[in-house]
This record gives C-alpha cells, sequence and structure tokens, in this order.
C-alpha cells in the first residue's frame, strides 16, 4: 500500500483483504492515520497477474461493459532476495492510497483542521512504514511537534457517496465566510457525540454539540450530500440523498460487491480442457504462426509439456472453436453450470484444478438428500466489480443485482480490467431430494411462513428506503438450505481443523418454474487463501457415515439456543439490524466472509422443532 501522491509505502494488506475489507473506495484504518484506497487509475497494471477464469470475465462484462479485458491480481512487489531495501523501486511497488478523512486534530491544542491547510506535516520511517503519521509542526503547546489523528466523524449517503464531515458549515450553521480556526473539544471520557463540542475561534458563533448532527436533528442542520467519490476525485452531478453522520471504521462504510465463479470443467474433450486451462497463455495466439512460435518457446523451458502430444494446428482449431463460443456464451447465470456439474446431470473430467468424487448420501439421511460429492479440489476466482455504502449487497440478492443508483464505481472511466483473486481448496456437495422438497414445500404451514415472510421482508425495505417490487423474495427452499449450511458450517468447523471463518457456503437454489430449475444443492467449502486451503480435513467429513454423523450434531445444536426463549420467538419486522427467524450469533450467524446474504434469511424453525414452533421442520425425529 501506497501513499498517493508522495509514493510512500505506510503499510501491507493480504490480496483477500483487497475484495473484503479494504477495497476500492474502502477506509484502512492505520495506527497514526488514515487511508482510503483510490480507483484503478492509479494502479499499476504492470505488476499484476491475469487470472483465468472465462466465465467469471463474461459475468464482469455484463456488469461493467464489454471494454473489460480481463481479471488481474492486485500489484505485488517481488519477493526480495536477502534483506529488505526501502529505498529499492521495488518497496513503492502497491496500490495507491490517499490520506482520508483530510480533517485532522491536534491532541494537544484541539485544532480542528484540513491537511490542505499546511499546518500539517507528514513524517514516514522507511523502515517501520505502519508509523507514517501527520504531525502538527507549529503547535502552541508542545515543544516537539505532536502527532495529529484524523476525525473520527464522516458523512456518507446510500448511493455510495463519501464526504469529509462539514465542519465549517456544522459550527456556523450554514455557509460562512469566517477564516477563524476550529478547535475539537471533548469533556467527557465514554467519546461520545454528546460529550464533544466543536467551537470557532475567530467569530462570535456559539459552540455547538456534535449531537446535534446526527439523528432526527441531523436532517435538519446537515447539508444535502454533495454527490463525492474521493476514490476517483470525483463528484456526480447530482445527489438526492440527505447526509449521514458516521463514525471512521463503522462497519457500514463500505461493502465489496464480488462476483464469484468456480474454475469447473465442461468441456469432454481433453484438448478442449487443457486449452481452457491455459487459456491466459493461449488465448492471446492471434495466428497458427504465432501459436507454433510460442509453443515452441515455453515446451523449451518445461512449460506446456502436456500439449506434445498434439499438433499445433488441432490446438489452433481448439483455440477458435473457443473463441466463437465465448462470443455467443451467456454469463447472465454463475451458478447454473456449476449445479449441473455437481448433480453430475453434464458430463465432467477431473482436472489438477477440479476434481469430484460422488458418495452416497449421509447415512441416516438418505431420505433428505438424493446425493454427496466430494469435492476434493476446487478452484474459486473472485472479481471486485463495485461497493456500496449503507446498505449491504445481501440486503438486495446473492447474484450482485443491485440497482445502479446505489453502486459505487471502482474507477473515473470504465475500467479496462478489473482486481481479482483465486483461492484453492476442497468442498462438501449435498443435494437435496427434489421430491421430498417439494412436498415439505407445499405444506399449509410452511406455505404461511413464505406469506408472512415475504410481508415482512417488504416491511423492511421499505424501512431501508429499498423498492421491494425490485428485490425478490428467495423463497422457502432458499431460506431452508441457507440455514442448513450455517448449521452444518459451525459443526464441521469443529472438526476439520478450518477455522469458522475459512469456510464459505454457497447455494444453488431455484423453484421448479424458474428458469433452469429446480435446483436444491449446497456447497461448503474452504474460502482461505492460505495454506489451510489444502488441509484435506473438510473432505474427510464428507464420507456417508462421518456426514451423517455431523448432521444428526449440527440439527440437535439447532434445537435449543442459548439465546432462547428470545431467539426461538423472534420475528423479522421486529426492527432490528437484520432480516432473519429464530436465529442469532448463539445459533447461526457465520462470519461475514462465509455468508453469501449477510446472516439473512435464516430460520432453525425449518431445520428443526424449536418451542416456539414444532410444525416447521424438514428434518423429521
Amino acid at each position: 500500500m501506497t501513499a498517493s501522491p508522495y509514493r510512500y509505502r505506510v503499510g501491507e494488506l493480504r490480496p483477500s483483504q483487497i475484495l473484503f475489507t479494504y477495497g476500492i473506495g474502502a477506509i484502512a484504518d492505520l495506527p497514526n492515520l488514515s487511508a482510503m484506497v483510490m480507483g484503478l487509475e492509479g494502479w499499476d497494471k504492470t505488476r499484476t497477474l491475469e487470472l483465468n477464469e472465462e466465465r467469471l470475465l463474461a459475468a464482469v462484462r455484463q456488469e461493467l461493459g464489454s471494454q473489460v479485458k480481463d481479471l488481474r491480481s492486485p500489484p505485488m512487489p517481488p519477493d526480495p532476495d536477502g534483506s529488505f531495501d526501502p529505498f529499492d523501486e521495488a518497496a513503492r511497488i502497491g496500490i495507491p492510497v490517499s490520506p482520508f478523512p483530510t480533517w485532522m486534530v491536534c491532541p494537544r491544542c484541539r485544532l480542528l483542521a484540513p491537511l490542505q491547510s499546511k499546518l500539517f506535516e507528514l513524517k514516514t520511517n522507511p523502515y517501520r512504514p505502519t508509523e507514517a503519521r501527520y504531525v502538527h509542526k507549529n503547535c502552541p503547546k508542545a515543544k516537539k511537534p505532536p502527532a495529529v489523528i484524523p476525525s473520527r466523524f464522516l458523512v456518507a449517503c446510500e448511493h455510495g457517496h463519501l464526504d469529509d464531515f462539514p465542519w465549517h458549515y456544522f459550527v456556523h450553521r450554514g455557509p460562512s465566510d469566517c477564516q477563524g480556526s476550529l478547535r475539537f473539544e471533548e469533556y467527557g471520557v465514554t467519546g461520545a457525540a454528546t460529550d464533544i463540542m466543536v467551537r470557532c475561534d475567530g467569530c462570535d458563533a456559539k459552540a455547538r454539540r456534535l449531537s446535534e448532527a446526527f439523528g432526527e436533528s441531523g436532517k435538519q442542520t446537515m447539508p444535502r450530500c454533495r454527490g463525492r467519490h474521493p476514490h476517483i476525485r470525483s463528484f456526480d452531478e447530482e445527489c438526492s440523498q440527505q447526509m449521514r453522520g458516521m463514525l471512521l471504521g463503522a462497519s457500514n462504510g463500505w461493502f465489496g460487491i464480488t462476483l464469484s465463479a468456480l474454475s469447473i470443467p465442461i468441456a469432454s474433450n481433453q484438448l478442449t480442457q487443457l486449452v481452457q486451462d491455459n487459456w491466459v497463455i493461449l488465448g492471446k495466439a492471434t495466428s497458427l504462426e504465432i501459436l507454433q512460435v510460442l509453443l515452441s518457446a515455453l515446451q523449451a523451458t518445461g512449460q506446456l509439456q502436456e500439449f506434445a502430444k498434439y499438433s499445433a494446428e488441432d490446438i489452433w482449431e481448439t483455440i477458435e472453436a473457443i473463441q466463437q463460443g465465448q462470443e455467443e456464451a451467456d454469463a447472465q447465470d454463475l451458478k447454473t453450470p456449476e449445479w449441473e456439474v455437481f448433480s453430475l446431470s453434464i458430463a465432467t473430467q477431473n482436472t489438477n484444478e477440479f476434481q469430484l468424487r460422488p458418495v452416497a448420501p449421509p447415512v441416516g439421511y438418505e431420505t433428505y438428500f438424493d446425493k454427496t460429492v466430494l469435492v476434493e479440489r476446487l478452484r474459486e476466482v473472485r472479481a471486485l466489480v463495485g461497493f456500496t455504502r449503507i446498505q449491504s449487497p445481501g440486503d438486495f440478492d446473492d447474484t450482485g443485482n443491485i440497482p445502479s443508483e446505489f453502486r459505487a464505481p471502482i474507477s473515473r472511466n470504465d475500467p479496462l480490467w478489473v482486481p481479482a483473486t483465486e483461492v484453492k481448496g476442497e468442498g462438501i456437495f449435498l443435494q437435496f431430494e427434489e421430491n421430498y422438497l417439494q412436498s415439505w414445500e407445499q405444506q399449509p404451514q410452511v406455505f404461511e411462513r413464505g406469506q408472512r415472510t415475504r410481508e415482512a421482508q417488504k416491511q423492511w425495505l421499505r424501512t431501508r428506503n429499498l423498492d421491494p417490487a425490485k428485490i425478490p423474495f428467495p423463497g422457502m427452499r432458499y431460506m431452508l438450505m441457507h440455514s442448513f449450511a450455517h448449521a452444518l458450517m459451525r459443526q464441521l468447523a469443529i472438526e476439520c481443523g478450518y477455522n469458522a471463518a475459512s469456510l464459505r457456503e454457497r447455494i444453488y437454489s431455484k423453484r421448479p418454474e424458474d428458469d433452469n430449475g429446480p435446483q436444491a444443492g449446497v456447497l461448503i467449502y474452504t474460502a482461505a487463501p492460505d495454506s489451510e486451503g489444502t488441509l484435506g480435513g473438510l473432505v474427510s467429513l464428507g464420507e456417508p457415515k462421518t456426514l451423517g454423523y455431523h448432521i444428526t450434531q449440527a440439527l440437535a445444536g439447532m434445537r435449543l439456543c442459548a439465546s432462547d426463549p428470545l431467539c426461538a420467538e423472534h420475528k423479522p419486522h421486529q426492527g432490528t439490524p437484520s432480516f432473519h427467524w429464530a436465529a442469532c450469533h448463539a445459533c447461526l450467524f457465520s462470519p461475514e466472509t462465509s455468508c453469501e446474504r449477510g446472516n439473512k434469511y435464516l430460520d432453525r424453525s425449518l431445520l428443526v422443532a424449536t418451542f416456539a414452533d414444532k410444525t416447521l421442520a424438514f428434518f423429521q425425529d
């Protein structure tokens, strides 16, 4: 991570954090300053690696436009040979960031001023980048310039805009020409807004308590949103939203919009599959002659040896066929091809990155599951295509269909590439028995719960200023499988050797009347990009007898929650920040990176009988 425009190294991020925690438009809270990750215009593409996943690239193009050429990893410096030299040019390779918020507070004299005032000076330590800080060089109350701290208050709106807190406007209760210095004074030890006063030294404006900027009073005292996108240094022409006060580091300040796809082998021809697996290299060939030169050069260095038994003409014909197929591909649904492979409804073959082993359903649960597939190897590629603020993407749906007014861009112009990461691991796929599932859905009490959930969703969306007509209800089968996935993930995390945040769900849910339906399956797989993704402990738990035991244990834990009776009697319309029935942190909630819907649409009453509801359970005793 390098600060722009000074090109100082100020910290480090893992590649996965670029998509889930500190992506474009997010604020990385460092020990002494806060830095915003800037848009793609400032990224050094020459230091990135191209990632091959054509299905995902086609989906990204549908989201962002056909001008997107490829998926690329974040720029990463080479591994140093020997001692680290902070003055080497390679040490400056990284993603660009800029200080934000730009208003700083001196802890000694309580001066509140922006960096543009030139009152603060940047100090860096080449050998300790996390010590980068701004100091108040002429502080009247300190002999040594003290390190200043970022103002911990910002303003944002639901349309993805973010801005500095309007301190000058707020203190003077409107526009003012006063040039006086502002002071940020705290009179309590709690740090609450009610204990903070802001005053101006240059005029007789009365000091103002910061609590007036929040709640209902804030709607009358705060200005309208300016439509600012600080990560791309631009403003939208207009924004109809009201500014909303926000704390620096608030969890709702940034939500990445990501698309993900599994690298599934869908070609029955072995040569076609080999070409697809090496498309990053072979896709660059534009003629047979260029391909011949490319193959000769690579095979001379020991690469692409598996192509030695094929002629260049056959390989070129395969490349042309794949290119024509890509132009005709429909990328609206990323999950359906995966469902077809897992349900074994199409022929597939194992590769180095994708290996399946079908086994019998879990012992004791043959009535509920049609089959189990052990995914001994898999590769998932994820791409960042935008982000939201205030509203989580899980508030809309799990397919990335988010209204354009809520999406913030990752670049000033239409992007030519998008940042992506890949993870390799293993998983367990469980396919539900469709006939039994449909009979459960048709039960009167389940149908009634679905109607109540749909109405509660509409009410919940209206309170968050979202249009219920644009956000469909995923259905009771989705809620059932979603709740089951969370229950099983919690149980497997105890036994498989992975931590809970390393497991992730992928729900395949479509009703019979939907396109490409019906679908009913759950994939639980490792989502960690480190060595944990290759331990093998998860697949070992998918054998029929072992998996049956763990499902029994998972369901037993769902019958009673430590938060009962409040958990079991919870209703989704009770004004909570999430949308669920009988679920809480003690029973069904999972880490944010594990759930595809932000811990919404959960209900353990659909799994087993609880003391609050005994008529909805899918799994009968």
